[in-house]
């Protein structure tokens, strides 16, 4: 693991004209950690270019040229680590960030999707998948989505309490379906978003993982029930209570309401490095869009758990309750 460089050692870096396959998967350089200290600005739009995470330590000027930054070498420790075990997917991540910053949502939507789905063909999450074996599901009763309308008042609770709400494909397409409802309906004042049970969800489905066997129809599928479509039409009336974990495609989901309220003992995680992927549920978009881009590159690098107190702190929650 290499350590931070000083601003000298970064200044001689860039005099040495390395050619870019010097950086990222199968480099010397999977990642650039930079020792903040006494940098200036003029190297951002180089920082910027790198294929890898572009990781500052402390303070300085190159802070905005850098995909995240962090506080001390532990933090920083964690993140070598992930990148080592996932480079591929850390500079996908980094690189898409960097694209969609200035973006509309919609079409950094539709960017997202395209490298999720290139990822899902790629050599770590075909690695993890491989070595994974999918647990049981529950059977639970009743439907995965309930719902009532009061008024003008749209209430949506996830319903499989038993697998910590999963989205796989039954409760995803019926997401979509009510979603698609309040769209066309128009005239709902308030949409809330709740779940039942101990989490708000623990994100996709892992059982269902791997199932479309190529980029094309994984983004088709994506462009057609992807309910981030829906929810950020829906965003200015849509309110979410998180109870518990908001773990993937939970807190991704959840990040495009327009407030967010959570209970105390409330988490949240983007895990999906691990599996040799990025946040595939509107994450990238709806996460960055409330606490920027440097602070989702950390949530998604370090997959370290953010807890309501920090989420607050950062914007990604607007209440706990």
């Amino acid at each position: 693991m290499k350590n931070a460089l000083t601003s000298h050692e970064l200044q001689a870096l860039h005099a040495s004209a390395r050619p870019m396959d010097g950086f990222g998967p199968q480099s010397e350089f999977e990642h650039l950690a930079i020792t903040l200290d006494g940098t200036d600005n003029h190297l951002n739009p180089w920082l910027q270019s790198l294929p890898c995470p572009v990781i500052g330590v402390g303070n300085g000027a190159a802070a905005a040229g850098c995909d995240t930054v962090v506080e001390t070498d532990q933090q920083l420790n964690v993140i070598a680590e992930n990148i080592s075990r996932a480079p591929i997917a850390a500079m996908t991540l980094v690189q898409h960030l960097r694209a969609i910053e200035n973006l509309p949502m919609d079409k950094a939507l539709t960017v997202e999707s395209f490298a999720y789905a290139a990822l899902q063909q790629g050599p770590e999450f075909k690695s993890w998948l491989a070595e994974y074996t999918p647990g049981k599901t529950i059977e639970e009763s009743g439907p995965s989505i309930l719902t009532e309308i009061e008024g003008e008042i749209l209430t949506i609770t996830l319903n499989r309490p038993k697998n910590y709400n999963a989205i796989g494909t039954e409760m995803r397409d019926a997401l979509c379906e009510v979603l698609d409802m309040a769209v066309t309906h128009g005239s709902f004042e308030r949409i809330n978003l709740q779940a039942n049970g101990k989490a708000f969800s623990i994100g996709g489905a892992l059982q269902e993982f791997g199932q479309v066997t190529d980029p094309a129809t994984a983004h088709w599928i994506r462009s057609l029930r992807l309910p981030a479509t829906r929810l950020l039409k829906l965003r200015d009336k849509l309110q979410v209570h998180i109870n518990g974990a908001a773990i993937g495609a939970g807190v991704e989901m959840a990040a495009f309401a327009g407030r967010v309220t959570c209970s105390p003992k409330a988490w949240f995680q983007l895990p999906e490095l691990k599996y040799g992927l990025i946040p595939g549920a509107g994450g990238t978009v709806s996460v960055m869009n409330r606490i920027g881009r440097q602070r989702a590159a950390y949530m998604a690098l370090s997959m370290e758990k953010v807890s309501a107190k920090t989420a607050v702190e950062w914007g990604l929650v607007d209440g706990v309750i």
